[in-house]
Parts: structure tokens; sequence; C-alpha cells
């Protein structure tokens, strides 16, 4: 059936700000599918307040709506675009649908003239549901755990009581397991149950046997309205059942699924999705398998685009997304083309030559007494996946990738040695397992004792036992050419860096390199095609291994690299993705063919069509370094990919490799603290009181000399880690000891805290000749609370007209000085001098790169400020080049959004380290707006150190 020609516009909703849970791999798929919608003529209008997504950029779509995702906001829009006659709802996460059910319950669709596609309420409620869910699978003829459904306190009891411990709660109409968990003991139960029962906005869980230790699988599939069902992906999950998906490793294709029992899993989840009611498009379903017996049992099915689409798309290059739009329009599979082959149909399932691991990324050390152990609540905060020809390269990719300092998995300077500690973190679950695992087989734990305590499938603990015996093999060898040709290449064919091999040698990385190159062991790289190379390929999607001839030849073009800011995490999130897709755009136009290079699976950057030519690979510089020898490009860009890309700025500046934009010295001097504020006192600008310290002894005369309170500001940090607000000497000796216990070459900051300051930030664009400004902030947070984590008000709202000056004047000194060519982001704090009652301004720091509320000043004037810096940095444009035109409207308002609901014990507390997790846009018109008047009554409210 062909496309149904009477949808002529759609609502798309998204997902809303950033928050665990729900992250931006709904921005990836509102992205896709209003692209999607467009090659077929149909208009699309977006509502999503999240400034930060390429999702709510004005290229994306005909109409977007930076407003809440609220009944009556989706009212407003549909007054305003009365022509709208369809809704999708299936790209937006949790948070899209339960608003898609609402606004269906309030008849506002009905009120329109509105259908929804790609779903229908039904089939959300079936899935949400979890007694009808229950009993429509057990209809079907499929098993699910035994359970009961509870709406009271006592119902609940009641079903603990019949069905028996360890239980597993679930409340409905949640996201992220929100409000779930894994009971073992009774007396834990009435607090879990309460909790569960508050979470669900129906106030309803359902309470299931748990199957602790059974293996986890889940199946992609696509359904078209002819009831045509294609399975995109098989993925399972490292880790058992027990831990949600979101916080699992998981891999692609599944390794220990027999034949048989993957016949069983198709067919079963066939069944299930055609047994969903009406609805074409993307789904996702869960199964639990019994090792001994592999017996199946549905877990649950998702019936819209969810977190693991992103992932399957990344790993087979099918456009989950894309295709489930246009089954959503009426198309069917067989009459889609498969966009990677250019030939084949969408009907024609991918096949993997390869094989794909995504390890999820946790930031604990934001929420100081957080419990770190995993279950049914999801707590990561972005993913990173590798792709290798075997489990072990891939597995290692990821774990370079993760940007926690790991050279790959173990074999470098991190690893424990402490048994009794290992065993604990093994059966109790945290952040670190899969490190701790090879750190057991390091230290001669038997693999049953492994398996017994994580009942992690045999075959992978066999595979990283593999690396144990790589380790020693290597640590027979005294320098790289004493190692055999054979065992070198082996290292690297199952993902050993240079960096891992240095260290189990004790030489240094590029006595290892070295050595590699004159035996030509260099990567390859293969192309991710979907069907295994038995079609050509026209999207070029690389990874890199180490098995056979090279799939990529470079062009004779000028080229340019653009590095990607790795996995999201506190601090540098989904903002530095709308910058990178927007700096790839910007190269193009400016006559370069554009290079992506990124490891993060959730994002627009590294969808195939993004960029000329997509090197899915870490962010590390063993990998960047073979690519650059490849390409030979004309520079890169480190600007546009938060600090990820910057700490690389160095490598590249030692080896002569170009970098565009600002210089690394530039770079350097402003990520320094201490030479940083040395130049604000050469340029004159008003500074705290300062001094530097290598030692607590040093921060101690310095604290003593500028006074207390005094900010303690490691340099080189992102999202102000470590910074903290210290009052006495017992306070700053404790926390300048955990820094150097760190790093013990670090040097911290130990300036003067300005108290009751306000606080501004300025976002500029400087090519050598002269400074656009492209805003000016002012927080309603005081100083003290980290600018990420502060609502911004633009433009200014009670700043004197003399302090706004003074701010456009100290940043364009500052542009000039650093000699920035690109983005610069300056923050002030502006402080009431008691004796003299004049504003003063004070420079805190500034940072000449893409900054997190660039995208925001972009969204709020209607500018497309990405393209016209990335221009200016590649040098092939000046600022009198653009007719920069803003148009502002009343008072934007960045305001940030938190995650502490998932870290029941964590109070809300803020200071110079950040903790948002994402963002939201507000436009008010002016100050007596009560939404403004609300935020502005609590600005100090949070204030901690």
């Amino acid at each position: 059936m062909p496309q149904d020609t009477s949808i002529k516009s759609v609502l798309i909703i998204g997902s809303g700000p950033i928050i665990i849970g729900q992250a931006c791999e709904f921005d990836y798929s509102g992205s896709q599918a209003s692209r999607s919608l467009r090659e077929e003529g149909v208009e699309v209008t977006i509502i999503n307040p999240n400034p930060a997504t390429i999702m709510t950029d004005p290229m994306t779509a005909d109409h977007v709506y930076l407003l809440p995702l609220t009944p009556e906001y989706v009212e407003q829009v549909l007054k305003e675009q009365p022509q709208i006659d369809a809704v999708l709802p299936t790209m937006g996460g949790q948070t899209a649908l339960n608003l898609a059910i609402e606004c269906g319950e309030l008849g506002i669709w009905e009120k329109y003239n509105v259908r929804l596609i790609g779903v229908d309420l039904e089939a959300i409620d079936l899935a949400e549901n979890r007694e009808l869910f229950r009993l429509h699978m057990e209809k079907l003829g499929l098993k699910c755990a035994p359970a009961m459904i509870a709406n009271s306190f006592l119902e609940g009891m009641e079903a603990a009581q019949e069905i028996g411990f360890p239980l597993v709660i679930r409340p409905s109409y949640t996201l992220g397991g929100f409000g779930g968990g894994f009971c073992h003991k009774e007396e834990d139960y009435p607090e879990m149950l309460r909790r569960g029962l508050d979470a669900s906005p129906t106030h309803e869980v359902l309470i299931d046997k748990a199957v602790l230790g059974w293996k986890e699988f889940e199946l992609e599939l696509l359904r078209d309205a002819a009831d045509n069902v294609v399975i995109i992906c098989t993925v399972e999950n490292f880790d058992p059942m027990g831990i949600h998906t979101g916080d699992s490793i998981t891999v692609a294709p599944a390794m220990t699924l027999s034949d048989r029992a993957y016949q069983d899993m198709r067919d079963q989840a066939i069944i299930a999705m055609r047994g969903m009611g009406n609805f074409a498009g993307g789904c996702n379903i869960q199964f639990s398998q019994n090792p001994e017996t592999e017996e199946l049992i549905v877990i649950e099915i998702n019936p819209r685009v969810s977190r693991s689409s992103a992932l399957a798309s990344k790993a087979t290059g099918y456009p989950i997304a894309k295709i489930a739009a246009k089954l959503a329009l009426g198309y069917r599979l067989d009459e889609l083309k498969n966009q990677i082959t250019g030939t084949t149909s969408a009907f024609f399932e991918p096949t993997l030559d390869y094989v794909i691991v995504k390890i999820p990324r946790w930031n604990f050390n934001k929420f100081p007494g957080a419990d770190h152990i995993l279950g049914l609540q999801m707590k990561s905060v972005g993913e990173v996946m590798g792709i290798g020809r075997n489990f072990l390269e891939a597995l290692q990719k990821a774990c370079q990738s993760l940007e926690n300092g790991r050279a790959g998995l173990g074999s470098d300077i991190k690893e424990w040695i402490k048994t009794d500690d290992i065993l604990h973190r093994l059966e109790n679950v945290s952040e670190d397992r899969i490190f701790r695992l090879k750190d057991a087989l390091r230290l001669g734990v038997p693999r049953k004792t492994v398996h017994k305590l994580t009942k992690i499938d045999p075959w992978f603990i066999n595979q990283i036992k593999r690396l144990v015996d790589y380790d020693l093999q290597v640590q027979k060898y005294n320098v790289p050419e004493d190692i055999p040709t054979d065992l070198f290449r082996e290292l690297k064919e199952v993902g050993y860096s240079d960096l891992q091999i240095a260290y189990l040698l004790r030489v240094d990385e590029e006595a290892v390199t070295k050595q590699r190159y004159k035996l030509g062991i260099r990567r390859t790289y293969k192309m991710v095609d979907t069907c295994a190379a038995e079609f050509a390929a026209k999207t070029p999607y690389f990874y890199s291994t180490f098995d056979g001839e090279n799939e990529s030849f470079a062009s004779d073009r000028r080229k340019v690299i653009v590095l990607g800011s790795g996995p999201n995490r506190i601090g540098q999130g989904i903002e530095f993705d709308y910058c990178c897709v927007h700096g790839l755009k910007a190269v193009q136009e400016a006559g370069y063919e554009a290079i992506m290079v990124n490891c993060n699976p959730e994002t627009v950057s590294t969808d195939f069509d993004q960029a000329d030519k997509l090197y899915f690979e870490p962010v590390f510089w063993e990998h960047i370094q073979e690519i650059i020898d490849l390409e030979k490009p004309e520079g890169v860009i480190v600007q546009l990919g938060g600090q990820t890309a910057l700490k690389l700025a160095q490598e590249f500046h030692r080896r002569g490799i170009p970098v565009f934009g600002s210089s690394y010295e530039s770079l350097d001097l402003a990520e320094d603290r201490g030479r940083f504020s040395d130049l604000l006192k050469e340029l004159d600008i008003p500074y705290p009181n300062y001094g530097t310290a290598k030692d607590a002894d040093q921060a101690l005369e310095v604290a003593h000399r500028v006074g207390y309170p005094v900010l303690v500001r490691p340099s080189y940090v992102l999202g102000g880690q470590d910074m903290r607000i210290v009052i006495n000497d017992d306070e700053l000796e404790r926390h300048v000891l955990s820094i150097f216990k760190k790093d013990p070459n670090m040097v911290v900051l130990v300036d003067h805290f300005l108290d009751r300051a306000k606080e501004g930030e300025v976002d500029a664009i400087c090519d050598g000749e002269e400074v656009h400004i492209m805003g000016i902030m002012e927080h309603i947070e005081p100083a003290g609370i980290h600018s990420g984590d502060s609502s911004a008000v633009l433009p200014t709202y009670s700043l004197s007209v003399d302090a706004v000056a003074k701010m456009q004047e100290y940043t364009e000194k500052l542009a000039f000085a650093l000699k920035t060519k690109g983005l610069i982001n300056v923050q002030f704090a502006i402080k009431t001098d008691k004796a003299t009652g004049e504003e003063i301004v004070y420079v805190i720091e500034a940072n000449p790169r893409a900054s997190r509320t660039t995208p925001f000043i972009a969204k709020a004037y209607k500018v497309p400020y990405l393209n016209i810096a990335t221009k200016v940095m590649l040098g092939t444009h000046k600022l009198k080049d653009f007719h920069i035109n803003p148009q502002p409207s009343g008072f934007a308002i960045k305001v940030p959004v938190f995650s502490f609901n998932k870290f029941p014990n964590v109070d809300k507390q803020l200071g110079p380290e950040m903790k948002s997790t994402g963002e939201t846009i507000r436009f008010v018109k002016d100050m007596t707006d009560p939404f403004f008047r609300e935020l502005d009554r609590n600005r100090s409210m949070y204030l901690t150190r």
C-alpha cells in the first residue's frame, strides 16, 4: 500500500529535556522521522522545549515550537497550525506517549480532527498496563513471569505474600524503570512498594517473580500496516536479569543464543508484535531466557521507537526511525528502499559481519551519597558503542571510548589488586563490574566462581580470560621489538591499544607504535553496510579493525575532520552534538569534505548521512592518529566537541597537525587557571583575589592571604568537576588532598569566593579582526552555582547598563588577547562594592570553544551561529560576510533539569560542580511572568558548597 496522501501535515512530539532514562536517542529518532516525512512532501511541526537539540533546529522541521509538553501547549500549537491532520507520538519516548494518551483522554485529538499514526492508544495502553499486558501475552500463547497487579498498599502486600520473594516491582507508565526495583528481603518491601505506587501516574504496580540470573535479550522490530514484520537486530545483554537494559553492557549480534532458541525468540516476537493492536512502526521486545532450559518469558514490549532503536540503527546501519516514520504514512516495508545500499528493500533484514558492544556511562561522582548498585531503575547518563570484527575488539574499543581514563579493558594503571574488594564488586553490581571481572581473573579467581557471583554467561567470562592470558604472554618480553609479529597482530586484533601494550612492557606508548608501524600492522577500515558486503553500499560509514582489505579510500578533495564529544555525561551533553552537526554542514558549504569521528550511538552527528564520511571510532588518540594518517586532512576542528575534543589539541600541536580556529596555546591558556588569572591581571580586568597551589600547604597559604570563603578550582576540568566552595582550613585541606590524590601533578586555583554576587555570561564569535556578541545572559541563581545548573535569562534583566557594557568590553579584550578564532564563552560575577555602591564586574573564566549556551542563544535569536562560527574557524569567512539579524522576543530563559529523583538519598544541593542532566527553554514577555517570579523566589535556595 503506498503513502496515505490524506496525511499532509504531521505533529511530532519530542521527549523534552534530557533526563536519566530518556536521553538524546529520542532527539536522534525525532530528527530522523522529521526528515523522512519531509522527503514524502509532508509538512512537519515539532513541539519540544529542549533548546540543545538538532530536533528543535529550524532546519529540521517546517515549524518548531519550543514549548512545554503539556496538553495546553499542544492545543495552542493545533490552534496556530490548523492544517495538522496527524500526530506521530512514537519518537519522543515515554514522555511523548504519555502526553498523547492524556491529550486523547481530554478529547484534544478528536476536537481538532487529528489522528494518531504509528501507534494507537489501545496498543500503548496494552503495553503499559502491566496486568493487561501479562494476560494478553498468555492469551497469545507466550509466557510471562508469575505476577499480580496492585493499586494500593494492601493489594501489594497481599501479592508479595502470594508470589514469594525475590520480587520485581514495576510501576505502570514510567520511564527508565523509575520507581521500580528488585526486592530480596521482606523487610525492604513496604518502602519499595510505596515508592513504586507513588512513581506511577496511575498509582499502579505490577509485582512479579524475579527471574534473577536468567539471560536477557532484546529484539528491535519494524511492522507495517499489512502485518509484515522485519527483525532489525537481536541484542544480548552481557549482564543477566536484574539490571535495567539502559545500565547493561549489550552485544549485537547475540553471542550465546542457540539457533533453536533464536528461531523460537523470533517467532514469539512476531506473534507478540502482531498481537499489539493496529499500528505500523518500530517496536522493542525484551525476553528473559532460562540459561539451563532455554525457556523464554516476555518481559515487556515498547510499541514505539525505544532507547535501543538508536543503538540498533547505528549497529546495523538500518535507519529505524526513518523507516518507521514512512510506515506510519501507510507504506509497506517492501515498497521502501534500504538507504544504505540504495538497491535492497527495507524488508531485507540486516546482516552483521562484525560485533558491536555498548557500554553505559555513569556519573555517580556528581551525586555524593548515591547508591552505586545497579538494578531495575536506570542510572546511566549516556553510552558508547565499539565496533570490531570480534567481541573482544569491540569491547576494548568501547572501553577506550568511555572518557574515564581507561586504555582498554584493564592492562592499564587503574587495575585493582585487593581480591576481597573485587569479589564484593562482582556480587554487588556497580558501574565498574566489567573492569573488576578482568581483575578477578587476573588475580586467579576461578571462572566458575566468577560465574557463580555474577551469573554472566561463561562464554563472556572465557573471552575475558583470553585477555588475561594475552597479558601474561606480553609480560614475558622486555621491549616491543621482542614481541613476535604474529602475537603483536593478535593483540591488535583483540583490541589492545598501544598504551595497554606499553603498560604491560613498562615502556612509552610511542615505542610500541613505532614498532607496530615497522611491522606493517596498521588499521584497515570496513564499511557498515547492513548486508555483510553482499550488496554494494552507498554510504561512507566505517569502523577500524586489523582484518584484511581496507574499504575506506581517501579522496583527493580538501578535508576537515570534526571531532565529536564522546559519551553524554553531566557537563557535556547533547548541545555538542548540535554544534557538530552544524559544523559538518558549514564545512561542506565551505567546499571541504567533512569527516566525522565519534563513538556515541545516540547522536545525530553519528548518523550515516550527516558527514561525507563517518568513522564510528573512539575519540582516543591512537584511533584519531591513524584516521589522520589515512585521510590527510587540512586540519581538525576541536572547538565543537566539548572537553573530549579539546584535550586532544595538545597532541595535535605536538605533532604539527593543524587545528582550525583558536590555537592550542590559546586553548591551554584559558584552561590553565593560574596563567589565565595572570592574563586578567595584565589586561587590567577585575578578577577575584587568587593564588595557585601544587600542594595542601600552598593552598592554605593562599586561602589565608585571599580570605575565606574560597573557591577551589582544578585546571583542565569539565562541568566544574571537583570545584568546591570551602570556608575553613579543615575543609580546604580535605578537598585539595582529594584532588591531588587523583592527580599529583594538578595545579589548583584558590580564589576568594564572591558571595552574594550576581552571575552572567557572554557567548561571542571572534574572527581576529572583530568580535560579535551573540548573547549576554544573566543568571537567576547567585555566583557559586555552576552556570550549567543556573537559570540563564537572555537578555539580562537586572544588571545595570554600565555592568553590561563592561561585560561586552572585557569579552572583546579577552577574545583578542586569547587570539580567538571562532567561539568564546566568558563568565562573570557582578558584585556591588559596599563602600562605593559601584557594581564591579569580575571575570571568572573563559572558554574559547562552543559552550552549552550556544544552541540556546541560536534558538532564542533565530540565528545559525554555529554555521557562522565554523566558517570563521575555517578562515573561509569573516564576520563582515554575514548579515546577522537577531530576532529577540521578550526574554528567553534556559532552565536546568535535574535527575535527583533517580537517587532517593541524594539532596538537591547545587554549587560550583555541575549536576543537571539537561535543560528546557521558556519564553516570557517580562519579569512579571509567574514562571520567572517562581524561579527568582528560589534563586538562593539550593546554594551549597
